[in-house]
C-alpha cells in the first residue's frame, strides 16, 4: 500500500463561506500513483468543517441561514469573554463559529476508484469557513495502490 499526503492552502472570505475542494482533491489524486484506495480530508482548524454534499448555490445559502440560526453570533457566549482569557490582541469573538463547527465534521473519507474521486453525481467535498476571512489549510492523505 502507498500512502501520500498534501496540504491544501486556501484564503477564505468574510463570515461563513462554503468552498468546493473536489477539483483540488482530484488534481492531487491524478498526480499520485494511487489508482484505488481512499482519501482522508482533514480540517486543521477549530472554526472550519467539512462535509460531502451538493455544491448548489441556493442550497449553500440555505446552509448558511441554517448555521446562523443554530449558533447566532449575537448571543452571549462565555468563550467571548476575551478579557478573562490569555489571547492575542486580535482574537475575535467567535464562540458561535466553534459551535457551528462541532455540529459538522472535521474530517471526511472518500473512495478512489480507477484514479477518480468516487462520489455520487451531486456530491462534492465542501469546506465550511465559519470565521473568515482567514488563511486555512486542509490536510489530504491518500492511501491505496
Amino acid at each position: 500500500m502507498v500512502i501520500v499526503h498534501e496540504i491544501l492552502d486556501l484564503e477564505t472570505d468574510q463570515g461563513i463561506g462554503i468552498y468546493n475542494l473536489s477539483p483540488q482533491i482530484q488534481e492531487f489524486i491524478a498526480a499520485s500513483s494511487i489508482r484505488n484506495g481512499q482519501v482522508l480530508i482533514c480540517s486543521r482548524h477549530t472554526t472550519t468543517s467539512l462535509a460531502i454534499n451538493e455544491y448548489e448555490e441556493r442550497l449553500l445559502e440555505d446552509i448558511k441561514v441554517y448555521l446562523h440560526k443554530l449558533a447566532p453570533a449575537n448571543q452571549r457566549y462565555l468563550h467571548n469573554d476575551l478579557h478573562l482569557r490569555d489571547v492575542p490582541e486580535d482574537e475575535p469573538e467567535n464562540a458561535h463559529s466553534h459551535l457551528m463547527a462541532i455540529t459538522l465534521s472535521s474530517s471526511e473519507v472518500a473512495p478512489i476508484v480507477e484514479g477518480q474521486l468516487a462520489l455520487g453525481t451531486y456530491q462534492s467535498v465542501l469546506l465550511f469557513e465559519l470565521d473568515g476571512p482567514r488563511q486555512r489549510t486542509v490536510f489530504l492523505q491518500l492511501s491505496g495502490e
